[in-house]
């Protein structure tokens, strides 16, 4: 299996932006909405989206770094290592030890410790006032969603398969972000809370820059010379954008509240930036280029 770090062609000592700038970057580029119908595209999508959920998360990253490909038996890797080296006094204590007074049994005659204090100074063994143990108290498993970018503003559900068997419908709150977590407690029992973890697709027209969007609008040469007006999509509909005359290629325009809902205040929203790219006029008539000509000549 190829690295996680070539996959998105970066150093290991990346750090977080570098590495969500490289996913987005590659994600663009191979999303099947962008390659229709590429099935090496699509592979390749998937690919990266696997990469970029493990490096962007510190605790998989962390995990991936020591073992790899089989990050994922981490904690099973662990658990043998420390079978294996243990606490020197533990290890000698439970190898060489008298237990029970004979060979075999049990004597636990450690000047009046317990095993709760023995295990509670082995570091994080020892259990909570509830009788819990820290160090073995399951933490929440992480589930993998993707959303649109539309789904993301607007809010939306998802129907999940959990680690336990179950089928939950989650509800997704409007504005979150890529890499976003919903904490789910889905009942009492062991394992039951679990955490969505939410991939947010790149979009073919949007770039979002945390509540705020950025695309471009194509301008007539001749609008942006003159002045005119623009159409501009947002994610939820169509706007009109007025051009100034002498409108330069490039020049951007901020349209305040068009933006993704905020993920504190779904009612409130960021904005949308939309750059000019001005297109230059093609197949000219004899007649509209002499009028060129002439622009050229009185410059």
């Amino acid at each position: 299996m190829a690295d996680y770090y070539d996959i998105l062609g970066v150093p290991r000592s990346a750090d977080e932006k570098e590495i969500r700038q490289a996913y987005r970057r590659l994600a663009r580029q191979h999303h099947p909405d962008v390659n229709p119908g590429d099935e090496a595209a699509a592979e390749r999508f998937k690919t990266i989206n696997a990469a970029y959920e493990v490096l962007s998360d510190a605790d998989k990253r962390e995990k991936y770094d020591r073992y790899g490909d089989r990050w994922e038996q981490a904690e099973h890797f662990d658990r043998q290592r420390f079978g294996q080296q243990g606490n020197p006094d533990f290890s000698r204590f439970f190898r060489g030890g008298n237990f029970g007074g004979g060979s075999g049994g049990f004597n636990f005659s450690t000047g009046g410790a317990t095993l709760a204090d023995l295990l509670g100074g082995l570091g994080g063994f020892g259990s909570d006032p509830g009788g819990r143990s820290e160090r073995f108290r399951p933490r929440p498993a992480d589930v993998p969603v993707e959303i649109t970018l539309e789904e993301a503003d607007h809010g939306t559900t998802r129907l999940v398969n959990l680690p336990d068997g179950r089928r939950l419908e989650v509800k997704i709150p409007a504005g979150i972000a890529d890499g976003g977590r919903v904490h789910i407690a889905a009942g009492n029992s062991a394992g039951g809370e679990f955490n969505l973890l939410v991939t947010v697709l790149p979009h073919a027209r949007f770039e979002r820059k945390g509540d705020d969007l950025h695309t471009t609008v194509d301008v007539p040469l001749v609008d942006a010379v003159l002045g005119g007006s623009a159409t501009v999509q947002t994610l939820r509909g169509q706007i009109e954008l007025t051009l100034p005359p002498e409108t330069q290629n490039g020049r951007r325009f901020r349209l305040a509240g068009q933006g993704m809902a905020r993920l504190s205040d779904p009612e409130q929203r960021g904005n949308l930036y939309a750059a000019v790219n001005v297109t230059l006029p093609t197949n000219l008539t004899d007649e509209q280029r002499q009028l060129f000509e002439q622009l050229r000549d009185a410059e």
